[in-house]
């Protein structure tokens, strides 16, 4: 019996745990693919089972199931780097605290918060996903917050504009809007909003399928940086067939680089292209 006969059971049985809903749920189904192309996912997903259970069931609806995903995704796709280590609700499960606690070789540690754009009811468009995550930021410690987007450009989510009109009420002592944000007032607002080192915007997937993946198959995920430009870079992946070392897939991403106090693309500094260099291959 091979390895991924023998995982798949498991993975059903997980997904089936994780969710326990209608056969062919969408998500469920796009779920047990990802468990079963990354075994460093699968491990994550298992050792975090119960803390996730409760995330899908507590999801309201489909645009709550929704940021769920994006918090997966997300975990997965870092995951695919074996230099990462990822802690779940490091600061306690039920705690105003970041999703994520990366760790980078063991020695660089960084917390990450992932969230999702929505349209929100109160007008508050791109800022609103910055008003309710910056709550989970905590202090001394480098802190990244990353927004998930529908759209093909970073310029369906305007952080300039959220950014300016944030501050544009803060300035102004506007205490009733950042308190029925849940913020103390405007200083409460500020304090929080220094502790975001950077805001990571996906601008664009592609992707290609070339071959099909039969249920027995175990996939192999292989990511890597492919280029650093001036303000973004290209994340590559590939799903690669273990039986045969056939390419199923394979997709870019690309990641552009915002200055969080500006909200506007920033080019990558130096000492950030050094500590990628190592790590880039066309």
């Amino acid at each position: 019996m091979t390895r991924a006969t023998a995982a798949r059971p498991t993975v059903e049985r997980l997904t089936h745990y994780l969710f326990d809903r209608s056969p062919g749920d969408p998500l469920a189904e796009e779920l047990t693919g990802w468990l079963v192309g990354s075994p460093r996912f699968r491990i994550y997903a298992e050792a975090h089972r119960d803390k996730i259970r409760k995330k899908v069931r507590s999801a309201a609806d489909a645009e709550a199931l929704r940021d769920v995903r994006a918090e997966l995704q997300g975990a997965r796709l870092l995951l695919a780097d074996p230099r990462i280590d990822l802690a779940f609700e490091a600061y306690g499960a039920g705690k105003r605290g970041p999703d994520l606690t990366v760790t980078y070789r063991g020695r660089q540690t960084f917390n990450l918060e992932i969230t999702r754009r929505r349209r929100l009811p109160d007008g508050s468009g791109a800022a609103g996903p910055l008003l309710a995550k910056l709550q989970q930021l905590p202090p001394s410690v480098p802190n990244a917050l990353l927004v998930a987007i529908e759209g093909t450009t970073a310029d369906t989510l305007d952080v300039a504009a959220a950014t300016r009109a944030l501050r544009s009420r803060a300035d102004a002592k506007d205490e009733a809007f950042f308190v029925d944000r849940g913020f103390e007032g405007t200083r409460d607002f500020y304090e929080r909003y220094l502790r975001l080192g950077a805001v990571f915007v996906v601008v664009r997937h592609e992707i290609d399928y070339l071959r099909p993946a039969l249920r027995a198959d175990e996939l192999e995920a292989r990511t890597w940086i492919s280029s650093v430009m001036a303000a973004k870079c290209l994340r590559s992946t590939e799903l690669v067939r273990k039986r045969d070392q056939q390419l199923v897939a394979r997709g870019v991403t690309t990641w552009g680089f915002v200055a969080f106090e500006t909200g506007r693309p920033k080019r990558i500094s130096e000492d950030v292209r050094a500590a990628f260099e190592p790590y880039v291959h066309s």
